[in-house]
């Protein structure tokens, strides 16, 4: 038995609450090594001299490069629960506690691990919404100023025309958030429930990143009676919307940052700023902190009680004003924690069910623990997909392998809600990854929509955008264009919406194939409670090849298809080249 291999940390992804008398317990293993596991459980408590300890089975759930992982739902849970483990890899059989391994358990509970106490307030609470959007993220500048249209024209607004400040807002394409408002059934048309607009405040570039004035719009989108027509709008149309808060920096103009320039040290919002130096020099390179070394977004002291103050009411300001259902949360992983913890509960005080994601290119397992995000942007698929399709570096095997670790890095209702995507506003377009072949793309996006987590579509992707650089991959949106993969997507968005088991399953793998490049896996979803009808099996196939293949699919039991360019004989299907076919287990 590989013991080094073995792990389990309480209090984590392998030893979460699902419910107030529900724990989901998890252990890790070295890969093929394990025969089987189970789980000891009782009450920390028990009156008892000896606790008294109930014995249950894990399931091997997922497996990755290296190890395995068993897992089991322990259910109507003691409040206080202490538990150990038993694994045999068919010839040793060893406890395991948090002492460590022996062939014999003792009776110290307290050497046990250990869920001290399954507190309501500490339970993972993501909106239940959540798990079912389908998302489109937008970049304001590029998109549409009227209904499938954008000049192309931008302009530049003076922030104070009264005064002596030279201040300027700038576009480059022209976009609008009316011209958004005017394309939703654009949008709802391809199955859309949920849109995240890049930053719409005042600020000094096109992007809207230098951020002037947190509590306005900028004038180059429009104002604040077009935000509210938007929000009306997508709720109309059963669609939620989030914002982009930009909290790590802000822009130049920006008031504290001007009167810091103004009147240095003395300047009350001097600590309203992260390392400053005693004379601020607005200069390239700069001499304060800033995101990225760029002077002009100087870095914001989220631990300054009063900017934090005056950050939190932003981020509460616009629920209240436009009735905004979240935010995405712009380089959340260079703010201090304890800043998002009182963003979150300052936010869901007024909206119980507001979401948060954060922009966190990493593993993020400290921000998600749930005192802080729901949701994290989820780089790591997107590398993965352009590993698997667009280079085929990736064989079937490894890709599941890659996914089954990605998946099994957090507790599975946050993994559920994570943001998938091939490209945002800030990396090259997939297809430029794929150089240019749409059937790569349009193969990666099937996946996209059958995978663990939110899929979330960039403007424009559908119309085949490409671009490495950043004037290429925020490229206006090609509205006049008549070739675009809009029915798939549409297809795609239905077939999600349809079925429990692709927004709420379990992943786990089915067919691989790397010399042909099949790859398959079952989604499956239980059912709710006891009500068992509920349960759902859906098996996906992928054809990641240049030729049609043959596989068997077994005739275990009966299969439905529901989508995809496949044929069935008997137990076997041909399916072609570049292609993926969805099935109903029955």
């Amino acid at each position: 038995m590989k013991k080094e291999a073995i792990l389990h940390v309480p209090l984590s992804a392998y030893a979460y609450a699902v419910g107030d008398k529900d724990i989901t317990v998890r252990i890790r293993c070295a890969k093929d090594d394990i025969k089987s596991c189970c789980v000891y459980f009782g009450d920390r408590v028990d009156t008892n001299p000896h606790v008294r300890m109930t014995a249950k089975n894990m399931d091997l759930v997922a497996t990755d490069d290296l190890y395995d992982y068993f897992e089991t739902i322990i259910s109507d849970a003691y409040p206080r629960l202490c538990y150990y483990f038993w694994i045999s890899d068919g010839t040793d059989r060893l406890y395991y506690n948090e002492r460590g391994f022996n062939t014999e358990i003792n009776e110290n509970r307290t050497e046990y691990f250990q869920f001290p106490y399954i507190r309501r307030e500490d339970r993972l609470r993501i909106p239940d919404w959540a798990t079912d959007r389908i998302m489109y993220q937008i970049f304001p500048d590029s998109f549409a100023d009227d209904k499938r249209h954008i000049s192309g024209a931008g302009k530049e607004i003076m922030i104070d025309p009264d005064s002596d400040d030279t201040a300027v807002s700038r576009s480059k394409l022209g976009g609008t958030i009316s011209g958004i408002e005017k394309n939703i059934d654009y949008i709802r048309g391809l199955g859309i429930n949920c849109i995240y607009l890049n930053p719409i405040f005042m600020a000094n570039s096109y992007h809207k990143y230098d951020t002037i004035d947190y509590k306005k719009i900028d004038g180059c989108f429009g104002d604040l009676k077009d935000l509210k027509k938007l929000v009306d709008t997508c709720h109309a149309a059963g669609i939620k919307v989030l914002l982009d808060g930009v909290f790590n920096h802000c822009g130049p103009d920006f008031f504290a940052f001007r009167d810091v320039l103004k009147f240095g040290k003395e300047s009350k919002y001097f600590g309203w700023f992260y390392d400053l130096p005693d004379q601020v020099e607005y200069s390239d390179p700069p001499k304060y902190a800033a995101f990225a070394y760029v002077k002009e977004m100087p870095k914001l002291n989220t631990g300054n009680p009063e900017a934090a103050d005056y950050l939190i009411s932003v981020g509460t300001y616009w629920i209240k004003e436009c009735g905004i259902d979240g935010w995405r949360l712009d380089v959340a992983n260079e703010i201090n924690h304890d800043f998002w913890r009182r963003y979150r509960n300052a936010i869901r005080a007024i909206r119980p069910d507001a979401f948060l994601i954060g922009e966190i290119w990493e593993d993020s397992q400290t921000w998600l623990e749930g005192d802080q995000f729901d949701s994290t942007m989820n780089y790591r698929f997107s590398y993965l997909c352009k590993d698997f399709f667009a280079d085929r570096s990736l064989k079937a095997s490894e890709f599941d392998e890659q996914i089954q670790k990605m998946i099994m890095r957090y507790p599975l209702p946050v993994s559920l809600v994570q943001m998938n995507f091939l490209d945002t506003h800030d990396v090259s377009r997939f297809l430029s990854y794929c150089n240019g072949d749409r059937k790569r793309l349009e193969l990666a996006y099937f996946y996209l929509f059958m995978c663990v987590g939110i899929p979330s579509i960039f403007y424009g992707d559908e119309k085949y955008i490409e671009g490495i650089e950043e004037a290429e991959y925020r490229s206006p949106m090609p509205w006049k264009s008549d070739e675009s993969f809009s029915e798939l997507i549409t297809a795609l968005s239905e077939i999600r919406t349809e079925h429990v088991a692709l927004r709420r399953g379990r992943y786990k793998k089915a067919i691989i194939s790397d010399r042909d490049g099949i790859y398959g896996f079952i989604r499956s979803f239980k059912g709710d409670g006891d009500n068992a009808c509920n349960g759902e099996n859906i098996l996906v196939v992928i054809n990641n090849s240049d030729f049609p293949r043959e596989i068997c699919l077994g005739k275990e039991r009966k299969k439905e298809k529901l989508y995809g360019s496949c044929r069935m004989n008997g137990e076997l299907m041909s399916i072609d080249a570049m292609n993926g076919c969805i099935f109903v287990l029955k």
